[in-house]
């Protein structure tokens, strides 16, 4: 049973494809290291394999994210308030017009990775799975970029490093913010508001009139 329309596929993995040269060409590859980026690559996979856990990890990780980045944004265009900077670069006149609209990605899809978690169910394991990507995803951030791109903060909050601790202990610190923080409220509400794909799944065969496998008969 396809739970992920077709059409819905072909054109995700499509904009995946289309993002890739404009953004290795203004930003290099490093910049595909971003949890953002991440997630938008791991979702067609998880799209096309209708994986509940791959779902649930991107939906995990970028949430709480990337709502920040949507309130920045529209502080900025609307209020001409800049709230937290994550948002600045789209008001870069640097940057082509058209990379930055591609970059509005980050408006669709945490709604598009919650409607799929509405289709397939929110997976419990995703959290502590996250939790272990996401710390080696860090140490590889801070292994193989330079300081001054500062990506997903492994070498200072405010965009630029940090000389307070030493960057290893700074590191660690990084390590525990983004499960506190981001992740354990993203995974506390959608253990209450998702069913779990079992459940779906179960509620699906007793909608067809069929009996979930290890019922007993009542």
């Amino acid at each position: 049973m396809n739970r992920i329309p077709f059409w819905l596929k072909v054109a995700y993995t499509a904009f995946v494809a289309i993002i890739i040269r404009p953004y290795v060409r203004q930003y290099r590859w490093r910049n595909f290291l971003w949890f953002s980026d991440i997630a938008l690559f791991a979702t067609a996979p998880a799209l096309w394999l209708e994986s509940p856990l791959l779902i649930s990890m991107q939906s995990v990780s970028v949430t709480v994210p990337e709502t920040g980045w949507t309130a920045d944004l529209v502080a900025r265009q609307v209020f001409r308030v800049r709230l937290i900077g994550l948002a600045d670069y789209m008001f870069d006149r640097r940057i082509p017009r058209s990379v930055r609209a591609l970059s509005l990605f980050h408006l669709w899809l945490p709604p598009l990775l919650l409607w799929s978690m509405g289709r397939l169910g929110y997976d419990r394991r995703a959290f502590r799975a996250q939790i272990v990507l996401t710390s080696i995803m860090l140490v590889t951030t801070y292994a193989v970029t330079e300081p001054a791109d500062d990506i997903n903060w492994v070498f200072g909050l405010s965009g630029s490093p940090q000389r307070s601790v030493s960057p290893q202990a700074y590191l660690l610190f990084v390590m525990l913010i983004y499960p506190i923080a981001f992740y354990w409220p993203a995974h506390a509400a959608f253990s209450r508001l998702f069913p779990s794909p079992s459940d779906l799944l179960r509620g699906s065969l007793l909608r067809h009139g069929l009996r979930p496998r290890g019922s007993a008969d009542g």
